[in-house]
């Protein structure tokens, strides 16, 4: 091993294998499983953000509406409690993605995410909900002369179409505010994204769900789906559970409505934690107002400043295993954690030193749109919302409202929306599943190194409404 990696590597050697948010005292004890049989006027499956924004403004809407939630393992144990901490307001995965995919209704889902989250901030002052919730925003942060330009390009068409809140950066302004040798340019969104501990917001949700009535199950994996008379029965391991109605908050786990297992795939992406940074480490790398950062390239990192003084750095690789295979030792990846690691001190050369603390990994579910779907199934009992593509904090909560709209067949503001009534493409079966999103991959690679020039194949993914850009 180089004399470098050597140096990367020693900065693991205390990191422990685990999610450093779920790695708390305040992580509540898990709640029995269902044993025998209940009955409820909604069920709803699945434990992570989701499934638990469903039931709370389910019993937010009508107070008297009998919930059940059953969770496989515990509550926020997954994608909720093991991801960067990123409540984003957009609910199309970005300005650019939106534009390209529902320019006409732009404007709505803007305004929608935005109410979405400042309905968020409302509900954790109103739940007094512990998560260390900012509304810091975030700055997307050029490192490569293209990407200057094309925050530049980003920033006027924000402008063209009135979206306010966006500040574009120099490079003195930017390492003004995070101060880093490699970073040339940024563009702030100022309003649009809030900084949280994402695991306490899971376990302060749960909270909330129980003091409003919502019985809930844990280590209770729903594992089939079928239709009863005027009832929909979901069978557990240790007995059923007869709903009304159903909603399906899963995303990255298969789907009880099979039809809907090819739009996602999984992918597993990593993330590093430091030691709690020095008054001197603090002040050479600034950080004050404590935004979220993103890096510009197709294969970008994402990192955050926490409540202690941690730097959270994470991304870059995204792992798709053949078949969709989703396995606990894919949680962890060493050779991806070194990786990071020397990105991490190539970003910033004046933290040499600084030790990690934690390093882990895990699955999210993205779909060929990159942001979430919706459906029915069983003649409107059920509902569905997936594909989410690592922006779930947020706009989980709007997929809750979309699932319950549908469920109660109401037609609103969500329900007529293109993007609610349309659906991504499904993916191909294998081999071509693997192959298509391995070329992909080598060419966003290479788009990266030849100054953002994307190649023929690249190109035709565009023009498919295939375009990994992120």
């Amino acid at each position: 091993m180089a004399p470098a990696a050597m140096t990367f590597a020693s900065s693991l050697s205390d990191a422990q294998p685990v999610s450093y948010w779920l790695d708390d005292p305040a992580k509540p004890g898990a709640l029995p499983a269902l044993t025998g049989d209940e009955h409820c006027d909604l069920l709803v499956v699945g434990g992570g953000y989701s499934g638990l924004w469903t039931a709370l403004l389910a019993k937010e809407r009508d107070p008297g509406r009998d919930v059940v939630l059953i969770e496989g393992r515990e509550v926020g144990w997954a994608a909720s409690g093991r991801n960067g901490g990123f409540c984003a307001a957009s609910l199309t995965h970005g300005l650019g993605n939106g534009l390209a995919r529902w320019p006409g209704e732009l404007a709505e889902l803007e305004e929608l995410g935005d109410r979405n989250l400042d309905a968020i901030e409302a509900a954790v002052k109103a739940y007094s909900i512990d998560c260390d919730f900012e509304r810091t925003g975030e700055i997307d942060v050029a490192t490569e002369p293209y990407q200057v330009d094309e925050l530049h390009e980003t920033y006027e068409a924000a402008t063209r179409l009135g979206f306010g809140g966006l500040e574009l950066l120099d490079q003195d302004a930017v390492r003004a505010e995070v101060n880093s040798p490699t970073f040339l340019g940024g563009l702030w969104d100022r309003r649009g994204v809030a900084m949280l501990h994402p695991a306490r917001l899971a376990w302060g949700l749960k909270q909330a769900c129980m003091d409003l009535g919502v019985r809930l199950y844990e280590n209770t994996q729903g594992l089939e789906l079928a239709s009863s008379g005027a009832a929909m029965v979901v069978r557990t391991p240790y007995g059923r559970v007869l709903a009304r109605r159903v909603a399906l908050g899963t995303n990255v786990f298969p789907s009880l409505v099979r039809r809907v297992r090819p739009y996602t795939v999984p992918v597993y992406d990593y993330a590093l934690m430091t030691e709690p940074l020095s008054a001197q480490q603090l002040a050479e790398i600034g950080w004050e107002r404590r935004q979220g950062l993103g890096d510009s390239a197709n294969q970008f990192h994402y990192f955050r400043i926490t409540a202690d003084h941690r730097i959270l750095w994470g991304g870059y690789d995204a792992i798709y295993p053949y078949g969709g295979r989703l396995s606990a030792e894919m949680d962890h990846r060493p050779e991806t954690y070194l990786k990071l690691a020397s990105h991490f001190f190539h970003c910033f050369p004046q933290l040499e030193g600084l030790r990690f603390s934690h390093a882990w990994g895990g699955a999210i579910d993205t779909c060929s749109r990159f942001s979430a779907f919706f459906g029915t199934a069983h003649g409107g009992r059920v509902a569905y919302a997936a594909g989410y593509t690592g922006l779930g904090v947020g706009a989980t909560r709007f997929g809750a409202d979309v699932m319950l709209d549908l469920l109660s067949g109401e037609r609103t503001e969500r329900t007529e929306l293109e993007m609610v009534r349309s659906k991504p493409l499904p993916f191909p079966p294998e081999p071509v599943a693997w192959a298509g999103i391995g070329l992909t991959k080598w060419a966003l690679a290479r788009a990266d190194a030849n100054g953002g020039r994307r190649n023929a194949w690249l190109r035709t993914m565009d023009r498919l409404g295939l375009g990994f850009d992120s």
